[in-house]
């Protein structure tokens, strides 16, 4: 069993700064790909940021150039999100995810992945 637990998010003014993290943990050996997401009230849950054991990573359009996706390069048991530039549209709830698929991409998380509770994300204007 692979548990998630999120933390780091809160309550920012319109340009301000958060790092979320991602503490992993149990039996990890087949985790190869590891995501944020991030659901609005009312809206569809949307991918965030994703990267793969192998160091590779892919952003969703709105979070290029201002978000940052990395692993604690040691035992990659830490997940990060660095945000900056925030805006009130990132205010959401953004989750934590794993998986053991082989292709690292937004598509391939389902029910059966692995997911955090989640840590909210309010950006104020």
């Amino acid at each position: 069993q692979v548990r998630l637990v999120e933390s780091g998010g809160g309550s920012v003014q319109s340009g301000g700064s958060l790092r979320l993290s991602c503490a992993i943990s149990g039996y990890t050996d087949n985790i190869y790909c590891m995501a944020w997401f991030r659901q609005a009230p009312g809206k569809e849950r949307e991918g965030v940021a994703a990267i793969d054991s192998d160091g590779d990573f892919i952003y969703a359009d709105f979070a290029q150039d201002r978000f940052t996706i990395s692993q604690d390069n040691a035992n990659k048991k830490t997940l990060y999100l660095q945000m900056r530039g925030l805006k009130p549209e990132d205010t959401a709830m953004y989750y934590c995810a794993a998986d053991i698929s082989r292709v690292c991409a937004y598509s391939v998380f389902r029910a059966t992945s692995y997911w955090g509770q989640g840590t909210q994300v309010t950006v104020s204007s």
